[in-house]
């Protein structure tokens, strides 16, 4: 009986796991290898929904371009995707 339950909690684990767990971790990978391949004149879209332009890329931040006058820093985690063409 015992063996039974340790049994059905090993393949609940494994389901959950693969579920759960693994396109998790497998979208953070993406996103990681996304964010290190921004380059000057990728178009962003960020967590709050801005649509921008790629100035620079520095070591923690981005410079983005918003319109034609305004240039911020913006720290790469707030970088949602990148917009392709």
């Amino acid at each position: 009986m015992a063996q039974q339950q340790i049994l059905m909690l090993v393949f609940l684990f494994g389901i959950f796991y693969f579920l759960i767990i693994r396109p998790q971790q497998k979208q953070q990978k993406e996103h990681a290898t996304m964010l290190e391949a921004l380059t000057k004149g990728d178009k962003i879209i960020t967590n709050g929904g801005l649509h921008a332009e790629v100035v620079k890329v520095e070591e923690d931040f981005i410079k983005i371009k918003l319109n034609d006058t305004s240039i911020v820093r913006l720290d790469r985690a707030f970088v949602n995707r990148k917009v392709e063409a």
